[in-house]
């Protein structure tokens, strides 16, 4: 674990318990984590999952963060392997969206 994320509080799932405590650097140090190395694309749906959280109080689903963001569903799986909804919720420091295993 990198010395960035030995600072914040996570639940089991490695997700920040705070999403206060949100920087970019814990953002780059949870993409590290995935093998995810963040672009200017993947920082567009970040903003938007965080965006989408402060006003809603809810993370996003796959649907909302392809339609809101304006993302097809196929480049989010590339920009988020396995589980995009998921892996951006734990890199934009926002819980887990419901429904998702």
């Amino acid at each position: 674990m990198s010395a960035v994320l030995e600072k914040v509080a996570v639940n089991d799932e490695g997700y920040l318990l705070n999403p206060d405590d949100w920087t970019p650097e814990i953002a780059e140090a949870f993409a590290k984590e995935m093998g995810i190395e963040l672009t200017d694309r993947h920082w567009e749906i970040i903003n938007f999952v965080r965006n989408y959280y402060k006003e809603k109080g809810q993370s996003p689903t796959l649907r909302q963060i392809s339609t809101g963001a304006g993302v097809p569903t196929k480049e989010l799986f590339k920009l988020f392997p396995k589980g995009p909804a998921k892996k951006v919720a734990r890199i934009a420091g926002v819980p887990k969206p419901e429904g998702c295993i």
